[in-house]
């Protein structure tokens, strides 16, 4: 069974209410319905209705029964923009301000779920990653113990002896572009958490790479990796994790005996963090193009579960990223 497939069955288990703010785009909509249809999660449709409906129609989707939310018209406008005044008064947004701002359908998907009114959200298919991770992390902030909001990739489908029967998680792909040694260390664990929360990876196995494995390497980006590995046992003593660590040394065990001996890690890891953005988004393309392995993102560090597509994305990218998300608001 696909790692989608287990999430959507936990998904089922405790239904959510997932918010999109892309009411009316014709992939989102589509979506909505099969959301319904396979009780995933509770769809809400952000957006003017006549729009949302006529979208429907063009799309030949059934939303009867599926929530959809004017902020124009919402009575709740009000209060999500006396909420927001109080979140951002500080930072200059005046009463009048906030009014306007929640307007806006993703402000207003946020103010949802920042108020309990919905317990998380999925966009992307039109709007970048800033659109909503900018107002998500004003908002919604991160959560208690937390410093770094951060994207991990989902890598399923590999070679079953490879990671956890075929299943690797990736960080940071997406949000970090140059972590200090403290930020990795964040990342890291968070990480193991979402390979526990939505992988069933009970015991996450984290190697934080390099191009060094345990001091063949001299240089100062080697030693940012061996600091946050050791900032990261502070964090969380009890979480198996290593490093510095090269890629085959990670998860290929005879390289790992070979070149980390003693490790618990070393060949053996199933969560995998890369040193700063760049090589993250490379080594991720990498491996879905080359294995066609199926990539899925999710972000974490946020209090509360906000997660992004890719423009590019497809209807199923898009439930499947709702049952994630879900599943991360249990």
């Amino acid at each position: 069974m696909s790692l989608i497939e287990n999430v959507k069955i936990k998904a089922r288990a405790d239904i959510k209410k997932i918010v999109l703010p892309e009411g009316d785009e014709i992939r989102t909509v589509k979506a909505a319905s099969i959301i319904r249809d396979e009780k995933i999660a509770v769809p809400v449709l952000i957006g003017d209705p006549s729009k949302v409906e006529a979208t429907a129609k063009e799309a030949g989707a059934d939303i009867s029964g599926i929530e959809i939310i004017d902020p124009l018209t919402s009575e709740k406008a009000e209060g999500y923009a006396s909420a927001l005044y109080e979140i951002r008064k500080n930072k200059g947004v005046t009463e009048e301000d906030a009014k306007n701002i929640v307007k806006d359908p993703m402000y207003f998907g946020i103010m949802m779920v920042k108020t309990g009114d919905a317990d998380g959200l999925v966009s992307g298919a039109v709007h970048s990653t800033g659109d909503m991770l900018r107002p998500a992390l004003q908002i919604i902030k991160t959560a208690p113990g937390t410093k770094v909001v951060s994207s991990c990739f989902l890598m399923d489908g590999l070679k079953e002896d490879i990671g956890h029967n075929g299943l690797l998680v990736y960080a940071d792909c997406v949000v970090m572009p140059c972590p200090t040694a403290e930020e990795l260390a964040h990342i890291a664990v968070s990480a193991a958490g979402t390979a526990k929360k939505l992988c069933g990876i009970e015991e996450p196995k984290v190697a934080l790479l390099s191009f060094s494995t345990k001091g063949s390497a001299k240089h100062e980006l080697v030693n940012k990796v061996a600091e946050a590995v050791e900032i990261a046992h502070t964090l969380a003593p009890d979480l198996e994790l290593d490093g510095e660590m090269q890629f085959d040394a990670a998860i290929i065990p005879e390289i790992g005996a070979s070149k980390a001996k003693g490790s618990s890690v070393a060949g053996h890891a199933n969560v995998l963090v890369f040193p700063d953005l760049q090589a993250g988004n490379i080594g991720y393309k990498i491996t879905q193009r080359l294995t066609g392995c199926d990539a899925v993102a999710v972000l974490q560090g946020l209090d509360k579960p906000c997660n992004d597509l890719s423009r590019g994305c497809s209807v199923e990218d898009i439930v499947a990223t709702v049952a994630l998300t879900a599943v991360q608001a249990q």
